[in-house]
């Protein structure tokens, strides 16, 4: 039918009749008290104006509201709020005829960008409603929950006298509420009474538990009091929930430790519970790993509850996690829903005396011998880099081996290659690897202290730091750069990262010394820690986004090698410097020289064994899926059971495509769904302040850049992110400075950027926003400054 009444929507295809159509449909058929109207469909083309004109007449005539109603609009995913047409108060037939007729032509160009944005395609027709007009007496929306701090246990309302565009369309002054249980009582003044709120509160509960999720409804009260719903779609921005609790729970998000705002494939997530878990266990903090929106969170509750434990966990944050998260536990401290409860919270201890012991012994060993310690941990990657070369890892029984008696590869059945996959998830760290590092971050940590926060100091001394494998990757490839032949030079000038990666796959690329650097290298790759993302050598579009930005360089003084070696002299005569005045700090500092470069060697070795751990799943894959890669959208222990099915598996992809487009993720949430930063006061002038990670002034062009694999940066242009890993570094080498919105000091861009003698500012929220590619900043990498202009 080309022309349905509203309340046959909710029964018709969504394509027909558009997502604002079916939920005013379901509305109705609920007995929500909706303004009567009709449906023009999509399937009207140009031959419905009588049935238009008589479902108009049929309405009684009149005053109505004709709306858009696209089929992507009020989705799941993407609500399309104000993004096409309305048009209000229309009366008499010609005139409703022509504003159906403006709505359906409208794809304005803000429609088209938004639907570009959410990664949507190409949009079809578009249905429209036509409704009676309220009498108005005030107007408004309720979100059912608080749509600036995720929080689910309050609603939020805005409104206004009069029609509901004055609240929508940001047109007037507006009244604001918030229905909670800690909630304040109304304004005096205000345009709504406590009874109107109850009826709106009670409105949103309803149409919460009937769509099921929050809400963002668009209501009106008559000159008579009744209240009409106008609109419900699902609100698309809000962050997911973590598991049900009875109590109220903090979660601390810890993929930015490494340098991931992006989801996390279910593959990946399941072997990163494990590792991060290990990696805390000797730390004493026996934290549970949870999957909030595909990234990893570490439920805090149990620590900052407990009344030893909060003592020194703001300090315990201070390394990896950095101010941002030492701000919201911070601030969680005071507040009195999570004050310490003697003997509630679960105690587990701290480290065993064992390891305690261990770790004195590893690093006074690491502090005393530098040079040895350094041998140690290369010698134990080395291990690690053999033990992950072949099919199986060291210590499986030949029995369960991959290869024959003759040593060559021999075709192993699924459960073969789980079983290596389970092997290699469970290997510990050697202790030759990890007390290096930590002496390394110790020494570079503590000198701050010593020398009263002379931190800008310290960010000197720490610059240009030699045997760093993250480090010696990006020169290694800058010298690659430098070598290309100029007849090729052009070639790889002239065509994308992804043609070019395309090329060197299908083997149609000339070799040039890439083969050799994606031997030793490409095991590696942005996100890497994520079993399901492909490495270098799968998808080396990055690498040659990095090459081309290399060779771009044509100033000698910009040269990477060039400006490696001049943080590098700095360091030592600042070293020097704070040798004369004070021994411990310049004894510290001396060790950090010869030891925080091994920082990325764990993480780098740790590599190898993801990268054939990645190879068996994505063999297994290939026997039992179609796309070998569908085999990331499962858990290892789904892989030993019972397999997902496609249509499961296709909507965890979904999910995480959309997860993926998602830009702020919180650092620290509530079980309420709480974004805690934003519940904190603003900080005076925080206009582009973040956390200063590396000393420096710089000024440049702004260059915004989301992913690696097809990042274009010029020399001399400050690079803008969100977060960034050792994947990123190569970019490094031809920006100006770092901005970031995440991070630590210690963290792996802060580090790398300092090593090569940039400005780096990190933790400044929303950059990338409130940045624009082409703007001129400076960055003060001393201050923790970004000044625009």
């Amino acid at each position: 039918m080309p022309v349905i009444g509203l309340a046959e929507c909710s029964a018709a295809p969504r394509h027909l009749v558009g997502g604002k159509a079916a939920a005013l449909g379901a509305l109705i058929l609920r007995g929500e008290q909706v303004p009567p109207g009709f449906c023009v469909t999509t399937a009207a083309g140009d031959l419905s104006r009588a049935q238009i004109a008589e479902a108009y007449e049929g309405l009684g005539g009149g005053r109505v509201a004709v709306r858009s109603s696209a089929p992507e609009e009020d989705g799941a995913d993407a609500s399309y709020a104000g993004q096409y047409d309305t048009i209000l108060d229309v009366e008499g037939a010609d005139a409703v005829l022509a504003a159906v007729e403006t709505c359906r032509r409208s794809a304005p160009a803000r429609a088209a960008a938004y639907r570009e944005a959410r990664g949507g395609g190409r949009t079809g027709p578009i249905a429209v409603i036509v409704q009676r007009m309220v009498d108005v007496d005030v107007a408004g929306v309720l979100f059912t929950a608080n749509p600036l701090t995720g929080c689910r246990t309050e609603m939020t309302v805005d409104a206004a006298p009069g029609a509901g565009p004055a609240v929508v369309d940001g047109a007037g002054p507006v009244d604001h509420y918030v229905i909670g249980a800690r909630s304040p009582e109304p304004a005096e003044g205000g345009c709504l009474a406590n009874e109107a709120l109850s009826r709106l509160r009670d409105l949103g509960e309803r149409l919460q538990a009937h769509f099921g999720g929050p809400q963002d409804i668009e209501w009106a009260f008559d000159k008579a009091g009744e209240l009409w719903v106008v609109q419900s779609r699902a609100i698309t921005t809000l962050f997911p929930l973590p598991p049900a609790t009875e109590d109220l729970r903090v979660y601390l998000e810890f993929g930015h430790v490494q340098g991931m705002l992006q989801p996390v494939t279910p593959m990946g997530m399941s072997t990163l519970k494990a590792l991060v878990t290990a990696m805390l266990r000797p730390l004493g903090l026996h934290v549970t790993i949870t999957d909030i929106g595909g990234r990893l969170y570490g439920d805090m509750t149990d620590l900052v509850r407990d009344p030893k434990a909060r003592k020194r966990l703001v300090r315990l944050l201070a390394v990896d996690f950095g101010p941002r998260a030492q701000d919201a536990i911070r601030h969680l401290l005071d507040d009195p829903r999570f004050a310490p409860v003697p003997g509630r919270a679960k105690r587990r201890g701290g480290p065993s005396l064992g390891t305690a012991a261990g770790a004195v012994v590893g690093i006074a060993r690491a502090l005393a011998r530098p040079a040895a310690a350094r041998r140690r941990a290369m010698a134990a990657v080395e291990r690690l880099r053999q033990a992950s070369s072949g099919n199986e890892p060291v210590g499986l029984p030949s029995s369960d081996g991959a290869r024959d008696q003759a040593g060559t590869e021999r075709d192993l059945t699924v459960a073969e290659r789980l079983r290596i996959v389970r092997a290699w998830d469970d290997a510990e760290s050697p202790g030759d690897l990890v007390w290096p590092i930590a002496a390394g971050m110790l020494a570079a940590t503590v000198p701050e202290y010593l020398l009263k926060g002379r931190k800008d100091e310290v960010f000197t001394v720490l610059a240009g730091m030699p045997h760093n494998v993250t480090i010696e990757m990006d020169l290694a490839l800058w010298r690659l750069a430098r070598q290309v032949p100029g007849e090729q030079r052009d070639l790889l000038l002239g065509a994308s990262p992804a043609e070019l990666a395309g090329r060197w796959t299908a083997g149609t690329l000339p070799e040039f010394g890439l083969g050799a650097f994606l031997s030793e290298y490409g095991h590696r790759g942005a996100a890497e820690v994520d079993l399901g993302v492909p490495r270098w050598a799968e998808d080396p579009a990055p690498v040659f986004a990095a090459l081309q930005n290399y060779l771009r360089v044509e100033d000698p003084e910009q040269a990477p090698d060039r400006r490696f070696a001049s943080a590098a002299e700095s360091a030592e005569a600042a070293l020097r410097d704070v040798r004369r005045r004070h021994r411990a700090a310049g004894f510290l500092l001396g060790r950090a020289r010869e030891l925080a470069g091994l920082r990325e060697a764990g993480k780098f070795a740790g590599l190898y064994r993801l990268q054939q751990m990645r190879r068996q799943l994505l063999l297994i894959g290939a026997e039992l899926f179609e796309d070998p890669a569908d085999v990331m959208f499962v858990t290892i222990d789904e892989l030993g059971g019972a397999v997902p099915d496609k249509t499961e598996i296709e909507a965890r992809k979904a999910l995480y495509r959309r997860e993926t487009r998602r830009r702020v993720v919180p650092v620290a949430l509530l079980s309420d769904g709480t974004d805690v930063e934003a519940t904190l006061p603003a900080a005076d002038g925080a206009d582009l302040r973040g956390v200063a990670a590396s000393a420096g002034r710089v000024t440049g062009k702004a260059r915004i850049v989301r992913d690696p694999a097809d990042a274009y940066v010029e020399p001399g242009e400050v690079l803008v992110t969100a977060t960034t890993d050792p994947g990123w570094t190569p970019l490094f080498l031809t920006a100006a400075a770092l901005v970031t919105e995440t991070g630590a000091v210690m963290a792996h861009g802060p580090t790398v950027a300092r090593e090569y003698g940039i400005p780096a500012v990190i933790c400044v929220p929303g950059a990338t926003e409130r940045i624009r590619t082409g703007e001129v900043v400076t960055v003060d990498g001393r201050a923790g400054t970004v000044t625009r202009g």
